[in-house]
């Protein structure tokens, strides 16, 4: 039997293309490369028109890949940002061959990566490890993150953080969450993340752990490393402006987490939530949750004076 999800793949690759985007390939350094997929325009001679687009930059999850993550977003932001989708060391074509797993191994490469397609400003778009990562590329690079909207996410994700979501979710470790190995487990994942996620047959399931699943290895390393202790952990000084779109049924990292975290940023930070949607709140939701971003950025993109 056909396998869904490799069929669907290739059509959401098509339909990326046809709405003006392209895979590209960035040697960070020998060993290591990242896969971004990129406005088609960058490629070519930059117009007057393009170079006063602002760019927003989407940073995935831990589950999937960076454009199915954020399929429907791309769609709803292509006309008035250059939207750069990439993907995390070990999903999609992005490798490396060192042994780092840290999360500031994660940002520094996404930060060399932008600077070699020639991003020198961005705001970040960053779910669940991606804001994760969003914060760190934050942090470490003032220059490069204007602002940062996180949905689902910490800053770091701390024992105490780690300890308390995993026992909302009924989980001794992330990898048993994270990375299932039955069809089964594929849908506990998704209906935990999900408020009511709709009725799938079992093979679709099945489909998208065979294909989605890869690099396990890595990916516990990259979950091992991901979590930090209490004491190790410094609220960082932000410059930017940083904004909180989250679903108010998230389980993972609920509402309290959310609220916290607010606190922790309190003089830079927004916050908004979407009700009836879980910690996929972008894919649950996706009109809302777009409506609600494009504000977002729109309010970003006039501060900082970018001409329409």
């Amino acid at each position: 039997m056909v396998n869904i999800i490799s069929l669907y793949t290739p059509f959401l690759q098509w339909l990326m293309e046809i709405v003006g985007f392209k895979p590209q390939r960035v040697e960070i350094e020998p060993g290591t490369i990242l896969n971004f997929w990129v406005p088609i325009e960058t490629t070519k001679k930059e117009t007057q028109n393009h170079n006063k687009k602002p760019v927003v930059v989407l940073l995935h999850g831990f589950a999937a890949n960076g454009i199915l993550t954020w399929q429907f977003q791309v769609l709803a932001l292509r006309k008035t940002y250059r939207v750069y989708v990439p993907d995390f060391l070990f999903y999609g074509d992005s490798i490396t061959d060192k042994s780092d797993r840290t999360v500031d191994f994660q940002a520094e490469c996404m930060a060399k990566g932008l600077g070699k397609l020639g991003v020198e400003r961005c705001t970040l778009v960053g779910f669940s490890y991606g804001g994760i990562v969003g914060f760190k590329m934050a942090e470490k690079y003032p220059h490069l993150v204007e602002s940062l909207v996180v949905t689902g996410s910490v800053i770091a994700l701390t024992q105490s953080i780690s300890n308390a979501a995993l026992e909302r979710i009924g989980f001794k470790c992330w990898a048993d969450y994270l990375l299932p190995s039955s069809g089964n487990d594929v849908k506990l994942l998704l209906d935990i993340a999900s408020y009511k996620f709709p009725w799938l047959p079992k093979f679709v399931y099945e489909d998208f752990l065979e294909t989605m699943f890869n690099y396990r290895k890595e990916k516990i390393e990259l979950l091992e490393a991901s979590v930090i202790s209490d004491v190790a952990f410094n609220i960082p000084r932000y410059t930017q402006k940083i904004s909180l779109l989250w679903g108010e049924n998230d389980r993972i990292f609920d509402m309290e987490t959310a609220q916290n975290l607010k606190c922790q940023v309190a003089e830079k930070a927004t916050m908004q939530s979407i009700g009836k949607a879980g910690h996929l709140v972008h894919l649950e939701k996706p009109f809302i949750y777009n409506r609600q971003l494009k504000e977002i950025l729109a309010s970003l993109t006039e501060e900082k004076g970018y001409q329409k």
